[in-house]
């Protein structure tokens, strides 16, 4: 295994000294490679030996799996046993201390993301901030995408329960026009959505001959209680005018007492049709023709 990565260090595992690989993080590994004095790209096989950490930069109890010390998450090495270096040493993730005798003009801070830092480190591209910029954008622009995802949820949340209210009432029709279906036919029912003052429905033969089989069943106030109920029926006058077998009765028989008969005869009735609003067809003659 190699040993040291620091300039005239030739510690290893070999020596009874535990070394450390480079942080992936590349922030943190900057540091590392500025302190140690080296203009160099860390590899994967790169180390520095526990010499160069002070005693604090080590966790007190935890340990590593193969039983060594085991090097705090924010670790810096500071120990190095040479002249002057180039940059200040960097002795934590927060404080940036000068080595040098020279006075400092303006001390610098900076929080372990590198994303968060302002000012880069003597050194250190100037790329790292604008990269930091382009995180901050990113993460409004996310934030403001997803409050617009949560609309958009919401909206479908509300479009999915009114589809399935519609679902409901579609099957409660469905029945109900089946019911209907079962004493009325299909122009009864049509009738149905129509208004009593502006009805304007188109009977069928069969409805016609099942309104003469009512009317004769219950008489004339019957059938035109019914209708006032809003039971779809043809008036009395349409039932005249639809007659096939039309001819004249001149009798002293009163409507009901034909209608009892079941002879299909209807006499000329002026009281069937008082006060019965309904505006099929034409007014009822005297005569039927």
């Amino acid at each position: 295994m190699g040993g040291c990565s620091a300039p005239n260090c030739s510690n290893s595992t070999n020596t009874g000294k535990q070394l450390f690989r480079f942080p992936k993080d590349p922030v943190r590994k900057k540091k590392w490679v500025v302190n140690s004095r080296r203009d160099f790209e860390p590899t994967p096989h790169s180390r520095l030996c526990e010499d160069h950490f002070e005693q604090s930069q080590f966790e007190e109890i935890a340990r590593s799996s193969a039983g060594g010390k085991k090097l705090k998450p924010n670790a810096i090495p500071t120990m190095f046993s040479f002249g002057e270096p180039p940059y200040p040493a960097i002795t934590s993730p927060y404080i940036l201390l000068p080595m040098k005798s020279e006075p400092v003009e303006k001390e610098l801070s900076f929080g372990d993301h590198g994303y968060a830092r302002r000012i880069p480190l003597p050194g250190l591209d100037n790329k790292d901030g604008d990269r930091a910029d382009d995180d901050q954008q990113t993460c409004t622009q996310c934030q403001i995408l997803k409050k617009q995802l949560e609309k958009e949820m919401q909206h479908t949340a509300r479009l999915q329960k009114e589809a399935e209210e519609m679902k409901k009432r579609l099957y409660r029709l469905d029945r109900i026009e089946k019911g209907l279906q079962n004493f009325l036919f299909e122009d009864q029912i049509r009738a149905l959505s129509l208004t009593k003052r502006s009805r304007r429905a188109v009977w069928s033969p069969e409805t016609i001959l099942k309104a003469q089989k009512i009317r004769s069943a219950v008489g004339t106030k019957g059938y035109e209680y019914l209708r006032e109920l809003g039971y779809p029926l043809p008036s009395y006058r349409t039932l005249c005018n639809r007659l096939e077998t039309k001819i004249m009765v001149t009798t002293d028989m009163s409507c009901e007492m034909l209608a009892e008969l079941g002879l299909g005869l209807m006499a000329t009735c002026s009281s069937p049709t008082d006060g019965v609003r309904d505006n099929d067809e034409e007014e009822l003659m005297g005569v039927l023709s």
